[in-house]
């Protein structure tokens, strides 16, 4: 079993590296990823979102913070995120989870600017996972703020933001014919030592 500290950077450059190849694959959306979630009374779900930035520190996604993902991520602060790549090589899956953290201000509200202004409308126009009363309700709420903001930039909505999920596993799974599958795992224990294994199948 490998413990060198250099096994994050190796994890990162791994992930790094697939999602180039996943890229150049013409994989639909390389940044889709599932993201799972629990209530503290662990009931669990999970949806698709789009990576929005990754490094060292983390993985990072947008959304609000009152819909159901940003309410257990508050109350629960710890995320399952799946990468699944079917066009390299026979298919691959990135498997990540940690603890999550709100970015900074700063970053939410640089990445909010480089958003389409119909996507920063819709932000301040849904009520996301409210009970919606009807579509022709939700336009006019669109309306709304398109009139609100009419002339000028519009400003991330105080209750947006982004969630970054700082790792503690990767499990890197390789399809192989007859189900005999590679998986490599990195994880880091409390101590916040990482380590390196394989799995079985």
């Amino acid at each position: 079993m490998d413990t060198t500290p250099e096994l994050l950077g190796e994890a990162l450059a791994t992930f790094d590296a697939l999602f180039e190849r996943a890229r150049l694959a013409r994989e639909p959306d390389p940044t889709a990823m599932t993201v799972a979630t629990a209530t503290l009374d662990a009931r669990p779900s999970a949806r698709m979102v789009l990576l929005k930035a990754h490094d060292e520190r983390g993985f990072v996604f947008y959304t609000h913070l009152d819909g159901r993902k940003g309410r257990e991520l508050q109350d629960n602060r710890q995320a399952a995120l799946v990468f699944h790549w079917p066009r390299v090589d026979e298919g691959v899956q990135v498997r990540i989870e940690g603890p999550v953290e709100l970015v900074s201000d700063e970053e939410a509200d640089a990445y909010f600017a480089s958003r389409s202004r119909g996507s920063q409308v819709g932000a301040w126009a849904s009520k996301q996972s409210e009970t919606m009363e009807t579509r022709q309700r939700f336009s006019e709420r669109i309306a709304e703020v398109e009139q609100q903001f009419e002339g000028r930039d519009i400003p991330r909505p105080p209750r947006w933001g982004g969630i970054r999920v700082r790792p503690k596993y990767f499990e890197f799974w390789y399809a192989a014919g007859h189900r005999l599958h590679e998986r490599i795992l990195y994880e880091s224990d409390l101590a916040g030592e990482w380590t390196k294994r394989m799995l079985y199948p």
